[in-house]
């Protein structure tokens, strides 16, 4: 089990990313991305190249609402050259657009909606949409699990492991080594983690994020 440090918070892209990511540069992420929303393109650039530079895998999550919004996001990963492009339903509008380029693609499995995303949909939706992306082309999937309005998560994670052997990336809400535990039994490869770390409710006895970090790695390895 691993995870993906998001430098999120509430679904948008925090202000210093740049500099906040400088103070845990030391750290041994493999994984570490950031939202479509929050800061100007250029800052997003900054990040990406010191994340590469690093030798991190890069991610980008999708929570634009519209249409228009969504692909016009998409056009920026496309561009910054991120390793993975996360979220997103509009699969034969947004693979067209990675033609050619070596981001893999992980749309939502599900109904997204809102911002921040709430997931409907039950766990045959979830698996139905799931074989479907993988059809096509998708890298796999970016299911948010622990934000479902209709189903329990781990219910929404065996469904999307079933319908897939390619990576399950579980999005969201996991504060505690337990829910670690739990979508690790279920089946997830990977999951996302921003806003616990960085408001220090990972591991509420410390308070530094490389301190939150370390308990994750710590909890990921067990």
């Amino acid at each position: 089990m691993d995870f993906i440090f998001m430098l999120t918070r509430d679904d948008q892209t925090i202000e210093d990313c740049v500099e906040l990511y400088d103070t845990i540069r030391a750290l041994p992420l493999k994984h570490v991305g950031f939202k479509d929303v929050g800061v100007a393109p250029e800052v997003l650039k900054r990040l990406h190249g010191k994340l590469k530079q690093d030798g991190r895998t890069t991610y980008m999550e999708v929570v634009s609402t519209s249409e228009e919004s969504c692909l016009r996001s998409v056009r920026i990963g496309a561009e910054l050259g991120v390793d993975c492009l996360l979220g997103g339903t509009q699969i034969d509008l947004i693979l067209p657009l990675l033609k050619g380029s070596r981001t893999g693609y992980y749309p939502f499995p599900g109904i997204p909606v809102g911002h921040p995303t709430k997931l409907g949909g039950s766990p045959q939706r979830v698996a139905a949409d799931t074989k479907n992306a993988v059809a096509k082309g998708c890298a796999g999937v970016d299911l948010l699990a622990y934000r479902a309005t209709e189903a329990d998560p781990l219910d929404l994670i065996r469904a999307a492991r079933g319908a897939t052997e390619r990576p399950v990336i579980v999005a969201g809400s996991i504060n505690s080594p337990q829910r670690i535990r739990d979508i690790a039994a279920a089946g997830a490869d990977l999951f996302t983690i921003g806003t616990a770390a960085l408001d220090g409710s990972f591991h509420p006895r410390q308070g530094l994020l490389t301190n939150q970090l370390k308990r994750i790695l710590e909890a990921c390895a067990a």
